[in-house]
């Protein structure tokens, strides 16, 4: 039988896990927690009676729903939140005194001074190199991502959101990495898919090379 100690430091990891990745199922926990997924339920039980986590239904495709578990307001009240009240009074004064054209080139150009300590890195290298280079820099800035080709168009994925709990009051936070997507490979990106809208991941398409009608 697990003990108490034990028992509090993997019930902190499944937290832990669904603060990172804002909504898991039993297998997607069983698996960042590294312990079976019977014993992911049982402390899942353990949460929900504590009021730290929630659960709903959510379809994927064909076949039956399968229940997504997040974190309650309660359960994101145990983690450090002063930064990210801080950040949502700064974001409430900025809208509530500039013009919205202004809050997005805020936001804009705080994507364009990460890219700056990229610039050198970039000139004349393969769109894999570039994806590379992405991969990295988001990574830095707290996502987690992944590609593929699929026909003549990249579909990259992000699998999480570090800024999900400010984008959803603020959603403009979500054109810093559209912007850096689009900067780096120097193609536009387009946002098919976006976690605050209760997809799985967010999905920008690119193109896997420039339209004829820019090269004319």
């Amino acid at each position: 039988m697990e003990d108490t100690s034990t028992a509090k430091t993997t019930r902190q990891r499944v937290m832990d896990t669904l603060l990172k990745r804002q909504r898991c199922t039993i297998n997607d926990l069983a698996k960042a927690v590294d312990i079976n997924p019977i014993s992911v339920r049982h402390h899942i039980a353990h949460l929900e009676a504590d009021g730290l986590v929630s659960s709903d239904e959510e379809r994927h495709g064909v076949g039956r729903p399968r229940r997504s578990y997040f974190l309650t307001e309660k359960g994101l009240e145990r983690f450090p939140t002063r930064y990210l009240r801080l950040t949502m009074r700064l974001l409430e004064q900025l809208k509530g005194s500039l013009p919205s054209s202004m809050v997005q080139s805020l936001f804009s150009q705080m994507a364009q001074d990460v890219i700056a300590g990229y610039q050198g890195e970039l000139e004349g290298l393969s769109m894999d190199e570039r994806l590379a280079v992405l991969k990295e820099m988001l990574s830095n800035e707290g996502f987690n991502i992944e590609w593929e080709l699929d026909g003549d168009v990249y579909r990259i994925r992000e699998t999480n959101c570090p800024y999900y709990h400010v984008g959803q009051n603020h959603p403009e936070v979500c054109s810093v990495d559209q912007t850096l997507i689009s900067s780096v490979l120097a193609l536009p990106a387009e946002k098919v898919k976006c976690i605050l809208h209760g997809d799985q991941n967010c999905t920008y398409i690119v193109p896997s090379t420039i339209p004829i009608k820019e090269l004319t």
